[in-house]
């Protein structure tokens, strides 16, 4: 990804909006005993578009601002949205995204796993949590729910941030290339024929 002030108004912007709808509107909603984790999703999203830094750098801030409004243990969240925001940007860095469904399973993958450490940090630092087989579903159920939620936000934040993809400026410019190659076979059967089928001879010594 390319990031241009432009560009980085958008993220920031992204990221905000995300920590707000998480806050005011899914931390309150309850779907099989899990709570969805559309943040979480969002930060992954951008790192799969953006590469590691991008990713990283949205968790951390994302992560620092939950925690300031929610007034939790300040640096967990950070912590673990660096985490898999750097992880999924890794893969988008080192693997094309091709199918439909890889973006959803690595949100969901990393989704699970970014409960699962968010879960081991706080009983580490002695936070008072839950340890059961119920924390274990919880975990997988993020990781469905994320599943769902990531098809259509992968979809959408690809079109917020389509300007600075490097795959749609590469594709731009091959598009561009394929069209000039095209025009220069045009021209060269074009003096073909009118030199009775034969090329044209450069004369020694000519330059191009």
């Amino acid at each position: 990804m390319i990031v241009t002030p432009r560009l980085a108004v958008r993220l920031a912007l992204i990221v905000v909006a995300a920590v707000i709808v998480q806050v005011s509107f899914f931390s309150y909603l309850s779907l099989l005993g899990a709570t969805p984790d559309v943040l979480a999703v969002v930060i992954i999203v951008l790192g799969l578009l953006g590469g590691g830094v991008v990713g990283a750098t949205c968790g951390f801030a994302a992560g620092l601002l939950v925690d300031s409004v929610l007034l939790q243990t300040l640096g967990v969240s950070s912590l673990v949205l660096l985490t898999i925001g750097y992880l999924a940007g890794r893969y988008r860095e080192g693997f094309e995204i091709s199918g439909r469904l890889t973006a959803p399973l690595l949100a969901a993958g990393l989704t699970a796993l970014g409960a699962f450490f968010f879960a081991a940090v706080q009983l580490m630092l002695g936070v008072e949590t839950q340890v059961s087989l119920l924390v274990l579903r919880e975990i997988l159920v993020k990781g469905l729910l994320a599943f769902i939620l990531a098809m259509p936000l992968f979809a959408l934040l690809r079109r917020v941030l389509r300007p600075g993809l490097v795959e749609e400026t590469a594709g731009g410019g091959r598009r561009a290339l394929s069209a000039a190659r095209l025009r220069s076979q045009r021209r060269s059967r074009g003096a073909a024929r009118l030199s009775g089928g034969i090329p044209p001879r450069r004369v020694r010594g000519e330059t191009a």
